[in-house]
Parts: C-alpha cells; sequence; structure tokens
C-alpha cells in the first residue's frame, strides 16, 4: 500500500546535533517513588563524562511504570540539571495516539529538545497507522522526532520505506533502531541520503552499526561507563581504529551481562552497587 504522508509545520526550534555516546537514561526509585535528587545527579555524572544526549523515560527508564505527571516531573529535572549543555530526548510512548500527543506537547512545554517516539505497543499498528500516530505526535509538539523501531517491545516493525517516507516529509530527523539489523544502515542510506541520522539501540551490535554508516548509539551501557562509551565513539569519529576496537572489546562483556534478563534489571541491580 502507498503510505500517504503529510509534512509538518517548522520545528519550534532547531533540531539538535544527535550523534556518539547517547545514554537511555535508568529511572532512579527509592521506597517506590521517583528519587529526582539522584536522577539529577545521574544526569550530571553523564554530561561531566562526554555523553552527547540524555533520554529520559526511554524503555531503560521504564517509562510504562510511569504516569505522564511523573515522567514530565523527571524531564524537569533532567532540564533543570542539564542547563542546555546538551539535548534531552523525552520518551512519548503510549498505547493510544492520545496519550503520546498529551506527553509530547507536555515534554516541549517542559524543555525537551526532541522526542523519542515508538509506534504505540500493544496494539500493532499498521504501518499506515504507525505513519498516522507519527504525524499527530509531530504537529502537535513541533519538536524533532527520533523514530523508535523496537519490535521486541511493541509488538511491529518499521518497514524502510515508512522510515524513507516520513524522513522525507520532514516528520522524523533520526531512528533509533534497536533490531540489530546490521545491513539496514546502508538500505537506509540508499533511501534517504546521509541526512538521516541513524542510531544503534543495541549495544552489543553499535560498533558494527558505526562501521556500517551509523552515526551512534543509545546505550544501556553507557548508564555504568559514559566515558569509555563517549570515547568509544570519539575514536571512532578521529578514525583511532585501534582505540576503537579496544574499548569495543574491553566493554562487550558487559553489553552480554546488561542484558542476560529483560532490561532494565541487570542494569539496575550494578547501579544499585555503584558509589
Amino acid at each position: 500500500m502507498h503510505i500517504q504522508f503529510e509534512a509538518k509545520p517548522p520545528f519550534a526550534a532547531p533540531a539538535p546535533k544527535l550523534a556518539g555516546s547517547i545514554v537511555a537514561l535508568a529511572t532512579p526509585f527509592r521506597d517506590g517513588s521517583l528519587d529526582l535528587e539522584t536522577a539529577a545527579r545521574l544526569c550530571e555524572r553523564q554530561i561531566r563524562r562526554g555523553t552527547a544526549a540524555l533520554v529520559v523515560s526511554g524503555s531503560t527508564g521504564e517509562a510504562p511504570a510511569l504516569s505522564a505527571d511523573e515522567q514530565i516531573k523527571l524531564l524537569e529535572v533532567a532540564v533543570e540539571a542539564a542547563r542546555g549543555r546538551v539535548p534531552l530526548i523525552a520518551g512519548c510512548s503510549a498505547p493510544a495516539t492520545d496519550g503520546a500527543v498529551e506527553l509530547a506537547v507536555a515534554a516541549a512545554q517542559a524543555g525537551a529538545a526532541a522526542l523519542l517516539c515508538a509506534p504505540p505497543p500493544y496494539v500493532k499498528p499498521t504501518q499506515e497507522g504507525i505513519a498516522a500516530h507519527v504525524r499527530a505526535v509531530s504537529h502537535a509538539a513541533r519538536l524533532p522526532i527520533l523514530l523508535y523501531d523496537v519490535p521486541g517491545r511493541v509488538g511491529v516493525a518499521l518497514s524502510d520505506e515508512t522510515v524513507a517516507r516520513l524522513f522525507e516529509r520532514g516528520l522524523i530527523i533520526a531512528l533509533k533502531d534497536a533490531t540489530a539489523d546490521l545491513s539496514r544502515p546502508a538500505r537506509l542510506r540508499a533511501l534517504c541520503g546521509d541526512g538521516l541520522v541513524q542510531l544503534s539501540g543495541d549495544d552489543a551490535t553499535a560498533p558494527a552499526h558505526r562501521a556500517m554508516g551509523g552515526h551512534g548509539c543509545v546505550s544501556v551501557t553507557a548508564n555504568l561507563l559514559p566515558a569509555l562509551c563517549a570515547h568509544q565513539h570519539g575514536a571512532w569519529d578521529r578514525g583511532d581504529l585501534s582505540a576503537f576496537a579496544r574499548l569495543r572489546d574491553l566493554v562487550a562483556p558487559l553489553h552480554q551481562a546488561l542484558f542476560l534478563e529483560s532490561n532494565p534489571i541487570p542494569l539496575k541491580a550494578a547501579m544499585s552497587m555503584m558509589q
């Protein structure tokens, strides 16, 4: 089916640069409530160690366990902690488009620089339905969108055609690809050129994703080793393949360990041991 896409209005602010090591922040809790003081400290730690952007209320941030008010409060704390030093990307996933739109508009008002938008989970929409969902979020919030392809969580995958057409119409600026399909960067580059920012959403295959033309990674591991993850991407960017390979191999066992059970269970166990 040929999908019809309506172009979006101009962004309310310039699109941020998204590349390198971007952390999918874990959400700290204490006694069942948000630990906002620790959340602010975690943001500061990431920025000081070279992380390029922060994702709040994504999969690793346990967004489904948070109310809309909690997600926005967490974002406000991150925006205040960042003080404009790095972009804040707000998750806006919801089973219904109305809920995603409400989250996206509130995130824009709270200071998000971009949105992380996945297809609605559980309902398994068609490609046409996904396009309509993204279009509604984009038009309402007027923020750049990092489209999130994570079929293991939402139950449906994005086709290359859908990604390309959304990009062509200015409805997305980037793709976070958690499929670990290493042939995809080349396919999308053939469809979209170099303008579409392609970010890996899978730590274990992120180095290979960069070698295939990717621009960076939205990382779980960076919660624990932000400086190492930032240095690894920096090594690639400056063409130091020896350093890149050394850092890749050093951190590979941790990537594997963090996904022995569903994310973020191993990550939060590890973070609980941090000083």
